[in-house]
């Protein structure tokens, strides 16, 4: 069972740019697809980015160009650098370690305390 802890968020003026760090253990960290979803107040948890055990990434269209994810297979932790940050992308933020096939992402439902980020003047 793979223990997941996030970190990095905190408040943000738009515009502005946040890099958030997730920490894996308990697996085998390099063979697993990793994502990171959101969740904003009232809404469903949602897909932002995933990154495959070979490197390949996928975003979803509303961060696409503002948001990168990376992975440090020795450090066993994925990253999220966060730019050109709008109020939309306020949520707790959420890592995954799943798998991906072709380009679809199946989570593991196994989730950290996740870490807030909020955007706001």
């Amino acid at each position: 069972q793979v223990q997941l802890v996030e970190s990095g968020g905190g408040l943000v003026q738009p515009g502005g740019s946040l890099r958030l760090s997730c920490a894996a253990s308990g697996s085998i960290f390099s063979i697993y697809s990793m994502a990171w979803y959101r969740q904003a107040p009232g809404k469903q948890r949602e897909l932002v980015a995933t990154i495959t055990s070979a490197g390949s990434t996928n975003y979803a269209d509303s961060v696409k160009g503002r948001f990168t994810i990376a992975r440090d297979n020795a450090k066993r932790t994925v990253y999220l650098q966060m730019s050109s940050l709008k109020p939309e992308d306020t949520a707790v933020y959420y890592c995954n370690q799943g798998r991906s096939y072709s380009t679809v992402y199946y989570p593991n439902d196994v989730w950290g305390q996740g870490t807030q980020v909020t955007v706001s003047s």
